[in-house]
């Protein structure tokens, strides 16, 4: 699957922002902006207050109810819920030396500008290549969330690891017959 480079990284951000371990505590969603630092301005405080690290559990949550919608309405539904919390205001940018739009302006605040990124670029790969790319690991005990940019749709599992795992796993109750 073939998508553009910006929007591809901003649905990374918002399958990494559906996986981050909220069970790390009240700072999870500090931790979670710091380790994507690069997605905002220089010098941007990266702190969140405990209404703001609600909101942003809450564009999680939308981005999980995507991938695990079982229709095209309700993918529908539920993205439509995620970009109902979005304030895009595109604009073109060189600052990495490729020309490349970015979806919520630099003084945006830091959760508008997380969740426009996320709601942007999750949207473009649902409707630019299908609501079934995006999807929930098949494997045992895993429920991450994944993009799949297979050639031809098929992706099940979240990872290379998941996806050995579950093979091992089945081998195994093979054997055990």
């Amino acid at each position: 699957m073939d998508y553009d480079t910006y929007g591809s990284t901003a649905v990374e951000l918002a399958i990494d922002l559906a996986n981050a371990d909220r069970d790390a505590g009240p700072d999870w969603a500090t931790a979670f902006l710091r380790a994507h630092d690069e997605w905002f301005e220089p010098g941007s405080v990266l702190d969140l207050s405990p209404a703001e690290t609600g909101q942003a559990a809450t564009t999680a949550d939308l981005v999980r109810a995507v991938a695990v919608a079982q229709s095209e309405a309700e993918v529908m539904d539920r993205l439509n819920a995620l970009l109902a919390l979005a304030h895009p205001k595109p604009y073109a940018t060189d600052h990495d030396g490729e020309l490349h739009l970015h979806y919520a302006r630099p003084d945006a605040p830091l959760l508008e500008q997380l969740t426009t990124t996320v709601a942007m670029g999750l949207s473009q790969v649902v409707v630019q290549h299908g609501w079934q790319r995006i999807g929930v690991c098949s494997a045992e005990g895993c429920d991450d969330v994944y993009v799949d940019t297979s050639r031809n749709a098929s992706r099940r599992y979240c990872s290379n690891t998941c996806a050995s795992r579950s093979t091992v796993a089945a081998y195994r109750a093979r054997q055990k017959s």
